[in-house]
């Protein structure tokens, strides 16, 4: 299993998410670069994304929407605020509206992915999400996120294959 590491910490309002990966740090960098390599994974298995933007520079948007098994299909959103490839990302995220809109109803997180190079074939990265207060934290959580982030990132290997 891809994900060695879950860690909640209420006093920092991080989720943190750890994966060892056999790969190199740039072949990792390229899933989340590539939108077509990300939409393999950004999502729960069940719950697959499709990106219909995807601007990764300082200052750029993402939307995507990712279909269930019913045809439901909700929507999220990415404002990029730091790249520094292939080590780090981050980006303010949040759920949006039926127009790709961010919810005003629904408080944005932000999101670190760090990549550490452990050697030529193998990558730890963490993904860090860092809520604005507890009650957001607790929202989320209830909503599915430990779980559908770790489905999400359980499906790197076989993609890494």
């Amino acid at each position: 299993m891809t994900v060695t590491d879950v860690r909640r910490d209420t006093r920092t309002l991080t989720l943190t998410f750890t994966a060892e990966l056999q790969a190199s740090v740039e072949r990792v960098w390229n899933l989340w670069e590539d939108p077509r390599q990300l939409e393999r994974w950004w999502g729960p298995p069940e719950y697959p994304a499709t990106f219909v933007r995807h601007e990764l520079s300082p200052g750029g948007r993402a939307s995507y929407f990712m279909t269930g098994p019913e045809g439901d299909q909700p929507r999220g959103w990415w404002r990029i605020l730091e790249v520094d490839a292939p080590h780090r990302l981050t980006f303010e995220s949040g759920i949006a509206d039926d127009a790709g809109d961010p919810d005003p109803a629904v408080p944005a997180m932000i999101v670190r992915a760090t990549l550490t190079e452990l050697s030529s074939a193998l990558t730890r990265m963490e993904v860090e999400t860092t809520y604005p207060s507890v009650a957001a934290m607790e929202q989320f959580l209830a909503m599915g996120m430990e779980e559908g982030m770790t489905g999400a990132l359980s499906q790197l290997d076989d993609l890494l294959r």
